[in-house]
């Protein structure tokens, strides 16, 4: 009697588990390619940088017109992005390369963790050098394998890179621009084989890669160079060397994209896993020059009509700020939607940690997108957006609100006002017109802003971290390798 009672529930019980496991938490893959600028990608109108993954896969999925940084430089954007912290409630806010997470603080590695998944990173960490509270395998990372410290990552020929804080020697590397083994090749392998090792599992793989920033170098005999072959630019030698390798190594970057893409269909993951792909922070302006005062390739001007983004990186003007981004999950995201939703870094935390089922820690400032991702219908409510954003950096502070942004460019400096809704490129301070505005704005700023509490060293001297540091530097002398012709 008792066997033939617990029948119905065994059946209900195994159902229950059935339907859980075809709705298993999706793999995520979150690519972020160091400084590549919102006008870099040809699918965006460049006429010389070519990247036809990624054009693919703004086909195949979402592309965001108004996706932002939420700071405007390499150290503090990632603990914007890895806390779902903005600017004014970040540990990290300087961009020494060495400032650290606190040990208590939860990042999306240890949000994710914590519901099953395998959690890897590959390529630039930024957030804590070795010795610190900071180092990613603290702050819920299985593994991390690549640069610790960002000036560390300037270098694409270092002696050596670092896997859970241990030093992985690099054969031939001598820092500097010139070596045997080329370290991106080496994080790519490492990322893609996560993937594979963990193809049975959930699994969040985050590849914040280094290229095309950091000494522009790239092997003579790379593939990138072959989709350059007789462009006449290439030939002329009036361009800089270092901008031809920096076109080449754009193109490096969408092939690993596309390499990230066919492994996922090759293990029969497309429609289990949405991937993410974007730049770290605005455009600057490389390569200037009397015929091309906003750098020759133009990161932060629209090659279809000229309009700019004013400044660059280092700037809380658009030109630091927007940034492409792209997300793709096939069968899940409507292919070659183009979405004006405002949104930035901090708001990447809660859409992956609804993704997953995972939960929250209390003091995120993000918020999630999901529901733009994948429709108001399918995730059960409507897109929430911000009431205001807030930025700060060193001496800068700015808040946008609907079509208005307010700039306070230095300590000193008074307030600006702009319409970007009318005028993209902030060049018509609205001030003096519209103080009501600009009030309600200052006042969220001042209510934004908490003292920085940065994390710790246990060696006060730092001794690992500034190892790292110097070894961007070479010690052969050498120069960098001729291009392959």
């Amino acid at each position: 009697m008792i066997v033939k009672s617990l029948k119905p529930i065994l059946v209900l019980l195994i159902a229950i588990s059935a339907l859980c496991r075809a709705e298993d938490p999706p793999n995520i893959v979150f690519i972020m390619s160091d400084e590549l600028a919102y006008y870099e990608l040809s699918h965006m109108g460049n006429p010389q940088i070519k990247t036809p993954r990624i054009d693919q896969m703004a086909e195949e999925g979402i592309r965001f017109t108004r996706a932002y940084a939420a700071a405007p430089v390499c150290a503090p954007l990632r603990c914007n992005l890895l806390t779902g912290k903005h600017a004014g409630h970040a540990s990290v806010r300087e961009n020494d390369g060495g400032t650290p997470l606190r040990t208590e603080e939860i990042t999306i590695g240890a949000a994710l963790k914590k519901k099953g998944y395998a959690t890897g990173g590959f390529g630039k960490w930024g957030v804590g050098g070795r010795g610190s509270t900071g180092v990613p395998e603290k702050h819920g990372f299985d593994v991390f394998f690549g640069y610790y410290d960002q000036v560390h990552a300037h270098s694409f020929y270092t002696p050596y890179l670092i896997r859970n804080s241990e030093e992985v020697q690099l054969r031939g590397n001598k820092g500097g621009r010139h070596g045997e083994t080329y370290s991106h090749y080496a994080i790519m392998e490492q990322g893609l084989d996560f993937i594979k090792r963990n193809k049975d599992q959930p699994f969040f793989c985050y590849l914040p890669i280094t290229p095309p920033h950091g000494m522009y170098d790239i092997p003579p005999a790379d593939p990138a160079w072959d989709h350059y072959a007789g462009e006449a630019w290439m030939d002329d030698p009036a361009v800089p060397q270092d901008a031809k390798n920096y076109a080449a190594m754009v193109t490096m970057v969408d092939r690993n994209v596309g390499e990230v893409l066919d492994l996922l269909a090759e293990l029969n993951l497309e429609e289990n896993t949405i991937v993410f792909f974007s730049g770290d922070n605005g455009g600057q302006d490389r390569f200037k020059s009397d015929d091309y005062p906003r750098g020759y390739f133009g990161p932060n001007v629209n090659p279809k009509n000229g309009v700019e983004f004013r400044d660059g990186k280092g700037s809380l003007y658009e030109g630091g700020l927007r940034i492409p981004f792209l997300v793709r999950w096939p069968g899940k995201i409507e292919a070659g939607r183009v979405s004006g939703l405002m949104f930035y870094q901090p708001d990447i935390f809660p859409t992956l940690t609804e993704l997953a089922a995972a939960k929250n820690p209390h003091d995120l400032d993000g918020l999630s997108i999901l529901p733009e991702l994948l429709g108001s219908d399918t995730v059960g409510r409507v897109q929430k957006t911000h009431e205001m954003f807030y930025w700060e950096f060193r001496n800068q502070n700015a808040v946008a609100m609907d079509r208005w942004k307010a700039i306070q460019p230095a300590k000193d400096a008074a307030w600006e006002l702009y319409d970007l809704a009318t005028d993209t490129s902030e060049t018509r301070d609205l001030a003096v017109r519209h103080p009501g505005v600009l009030q309600k704005m200052r006042a969220f700023a001042e209510s934004a802003h908490a003292e920085v509490r940065p994390g710790t060293y246990s060696d006060p001297k730092r001794t690992k971290h500034e190892r790292d540091r110097w070894a961007k530097w070479a010690t052969s002398g050498e120069a960098p390798p001729p291009r392959k012709k």
